[in-house]
């Protein structure tokens, strides 16, 4: 098994990271804005009064005015605070904070973090019984057994909210996650396995449970603890919980147990498996060794004795990481969403079974790039999804709330599963709900789009992504071996099924070239030189089969600089009647989608420029579904102070107002006069102010610098630059751009094509 390269620190460096700046790891922030006297007196009094009134009413309305339905105390007392022990409520505090910063980072669940000083289990949940009304959900954490199982079952029996031990269940979800794909690839039926579990806390015994309940017949488990085999009869160290796992059993020791076993478990301690044991396994074992922080004994001691082993473990630096870090957010961000009273044993089964699924499948780009730019396959050495698969949140929290609508416990129904998805990527990733707007109408009606750089490995991996999600046919250009190649790169067969094309198709190209010629004819292009065109450049190539009809929409870019791109197409494609050509790139953040334009073609646009590229940018907008507001920006706000670099965004003003345009514009302004409402009221006489959604720059130079600093260091998401004003529904890729950044831009071509006119 190969060792996985993973960041090493120092502790000094873990409490710089602590310490450096704001101490801890979270902060509350407002959701609504505080910026002027009303927002206080909506926030606090008097107009709090009116929900305070209609929750005393109805309780339940407390999960629409309040932040309750999205709210987790995350819950320690200390006594058993990671591999570390009793090291009581305080200490557990940084672990709380990480947690509760895990919630927020991958399922955008809000939580406090709250440490309970006692060790009386009868008084930690009469606490957390008075202040539960606050909150959507309970996570216990780090809390040392029995008391975990007394303050869990009675939590449960008394609260309508789900509470959840996620050292306990946690680790279940994901271990029989891990053991559903072990035995698929061993080919080995979950009703006949047999399985030794080493070690009997909360987290074994959860396991074993949920083992049970996701098919392994009970007969077939051996439940061990620091004095041996658990079985009946057995005098001393068995208290009511373990007792359920007693074996009818002559079997005393490990060494006895594992004799024959197919799976071996381990939460217990470092090095208690030894190598004669696993050479006296089953064939093809499953061994979880996952004792933290060394397990029960090392991937390189089995891969001595065995070479068909499957095997995980609790470290990052292996294979099969068991995580808890890929269930409790997404479980949670389930049960939330449906309002749910509990977490019942189908939703953890659903949770499984959902992970399970989505590690069969080909991983993304951000796996890739969170590995070092390895890329893992389905097999012995991933069986478990990683921790940075986007796909988390959309996958699991959708399992577990189907899962609790049907077994009865949700409050709240969601109608449509497949919107339910879109919405959980979109939490995370603020341009999702719009991109899921576009992709939903091409999806209605699929387009055949070009991929130029049919040879670039991310531009490839698009074109296979906008296939698999039915958004269209993907046609790539490119020499069919070194795409074939590159599709082993990227570890697919290379015959994978996808339509490739090239200028050696005497065909296509006598006819892209009788096209072009034609066109170019009078610009001094020679037949034979329109020929050598059309052969060697994949731009002129793909712009002319969307020109003939061959294609709909194409996208290109990627392996050259944008500007190279827009010269080559400009052979080919004419700008749009009375429109310029210019770039324009699409911030969103959460809840406010910003244009910005000229990013990418004219240097120093003058004013009647800046006009054109305004109305133009108005007529996209309109496209989006927004209402446009335009701003045009400068470092002076309304004249001051005055400079010769903003007289041209002045004329700008001027001319516009001179024409009888259907939209607000209004400027020149500094950008956060367009943007922030405080604004307003030093300027009451604009519409535009603190209200803007479409920012015109006044120089190429100033559009670039403040996107990418944007990209870089923004909180949103860009999309884009979208090429504007060209006769075709062409769109360019920047410099090495993501293969999600392809595919986004894949998708508005070939929304273009179906709601522009390009006839025109």
């Amino acid at each position: 098994m190969k060792k996985t390269k993973i960041d090493h620190y120092t502790d000094k460096e873990a409490l710089d990271f602590h310490k450096d700046g704001k101490p801890g790891k979270i902060e509350i922030i407002s959701s609504k804005n505080m910026t002027t006297k009303r927002d206080l007196a909506l926030a606090y009094s008097p107009g709090v009064a009116a929900p305070v009134k209609m929750i005393s009413e109805n309780p339940e309305a407390a999960y629409d005015y309040t932040s309750k339905g999205n709210l987790v105390a995350v819950i320690s007392n200390g006594s058993a605070i990671l591999g570390m022990g009793n090291l009581g409520a305080l200490a557990s505090k940084p672990v709380m904070e990480g947690k509760s910063v895990l919630f927020k980072r991958f399922a955008d669940i809000d939580s406090i973090d709250l440490e309970i000083d006692s060790k009386d289990s009868n008084e930690i949940i009469n606490s957390i019984k008075n202040f539960a009304p606050s909150f959507g959900g309970i996570n216990l954490e780090d809390i040392a057994a029995p008391d975990c199982f007394i303050i869990e079952q009675r939590l449960k029996e008394i609260l309508d909210i789900p509470v959840f031990h996620d050292d306990q269940h946690g680790t279940a979800i994901i271990t029989t996650a891990a053991l559903i794909n072990a035995l698929d690839i061993t080919k080995k039926s979950i009703k006949n396995v047999k399985i030794v579990v080493n070690g009997a806390g909360a987290s074994a015994q959860a396991c074993t449970e949920l083992f049970i309940n996701s098919g392994v017949k009970s007969k077939n488990i051996i439940m061990l603890d620091r004095k041996g085999v658990i079985y009946k009869g057995r005098q001393g160290g068995i208290d009511q919980w373990k007792s359920r796992y007693a074996a009818e059993t002559k079997l005393r020791t490990l060494e006895d147990a594992i004799k024959g076993a197919d799976v071996f478990l381990g939460l217990s301690s470092k090095g208690v498996l030894k190598k004669e044991m696993v050479k006296a396994m089953a064939k093809k074992p499953i061994i979880f060794a996952c004792a933290n922080p060394d397990p029960e004994i090392s991937p390189e001691e089995i891969n001595e004795v065995r070479d068909d082993a499957i095997v995980a473990t609790g470290r990052s630096d292996y294979p099969n990481q068991v995580n808890n870090l890929i269930g409790f957010p997404y479980i949670f961000r389930g049960a939330l969403d449906v309002r749910s009273k509990t977490i019942n044993e189908e939703m953890k089964v659903a949770a499984s079974q959902a992970i399970a699924k989505l590690a069969r499948e080909d991983v993304p780009d951000e796996v890739v790039a969170a590995m070092g730019g390895e890329r893992p396959h389905y097999g012995r050495d991933y069986i478990i999804p990683s921790t940075f698969d986007p796909r988390l949140v959309r996958i699991i929290p959708t399992a577990v709330a189907e899962a609790a609508m049907k077994s009865g416990v949700a409050r709240k129904k969601i109608d449509n599963l497949e919107s339910y998805k879109d919405q959980l990527s979109a939490r995370l990733d603020p341009s999702m709900s719009l991109m899921q707007g576009i992709n939903s109408n091409v999806k209605k009606s699929p387009k055949r789009v070009v991929f130029a750089e049919g040879e670039d490995e991310n531009m490839l991996k698009a074109a296979i992504e906008f296939g698999k999600n039915k958004l269209g046919t993907p046609v790539v250009i490119g020499n069919e071996k070194r795409v074939k190649e590159t599709l082993k790169n990227i570890g697919l067969d290379e015959n994978f099924k996808i339509e490739i094309v090239n200028s050696t198709n005497q065909n296509k190209r006598e006819k892209y070239t009788k096209y072009l010629y034609q066109k170019l004819q009078r610009t001094g292009q020679l037949e034979r030189d329109v020929d050598r065109l059309i052969r060697n450049d994949r731009i002129a190539f793909g712009s002319s089969m969307v020109a003939c009809k061959d294609a709909d929409a194409m996208v290109t870019g990627n392996i050259r600089h944008y500007a190279a791109s827009i010269e080559k197409l400009k052979h080919v494609c004419d700008a749009r009647k009375g429109e310029p050509i210019f770039g324009m790139t699409m911030m969103v953040f959460k809840g406010r989608t910003i244009l910005v334009a000229d990013t990418n073609v004219e240097d120093f646009p003058s004013s009647k420029r800046l006009v054109e590229i305004s109305k133009s940018c108005v007529r996209v907008s309109k496209l989006f579904g927004f209402e446009p507001k335009v701003a045009f920006l400068s470092h002076s706000t309304f004249g001051k102070p005055i400079s010769r670099n903003t007289k041209h965004v002045r004329d700008a003003i001027d001319l516009l107002k001179k024409e009888k345009v259907d939209f607000d514009f209004d400027g020149e302004m500094q950008p956060d006069v367009a943007l922030n409402p405080i604004y307003k009221d030093v300027y009451p006489f604009s519409k535009i102010v603190g209200n803007a959604n479409i920012l015109i720059m006044p120089a190429l130079h100033s559009a670039a610098i403040s996107t990418k600093l944007m990209k870089v260091f923004g909180g949103g998401k860009l999309i884009g630059p979208l090429l504007i004003g060209l006769g075709s529904p062409i769109e360019v890729a920047p410099l090495r751009a993501s293969t999600s950044e392809i595919l986004n831009l894949a998708s508005i071509a070939a929304y273009s094509s179906d709601i522009i006119d390009y006839s025109n």
